[in-house]
């Protein structure tokens, strides 16, 4: 499949969504000095990342309800 060719023939959402997946990507690798093909995580360690990001997540989600009630 050629990422171009894909890409030209989508829509602007998911080419925005693209782009924010790569703009993490860069901000990620900046801040932490690697990117996700690094090898010296374990499963666990994955999915400890995974519960932080899900946890913060669900604060943002409290927070916006809290600040958009009637």
């Amino acid at each position: 499949m050629d990422y171009n060719e894909s890409l030209s023939n989508t829509d602007s959402i998911t080419k925005k969504t693209i782009n924010e997946f790569l703009e993490r990507a860069k901000k990620g690798k900046e801040k932490y000095g690697c990117t996700l093909d690094r090898t010296d995580l374990i499963d666990i360690d994955y999915i400890q990342h995974l519960k932080e990001e899900l946890m913060d997540g669900v604060l943002y989600l409290n927070k916006f309800l809290e600040m958009n009630k009637k």
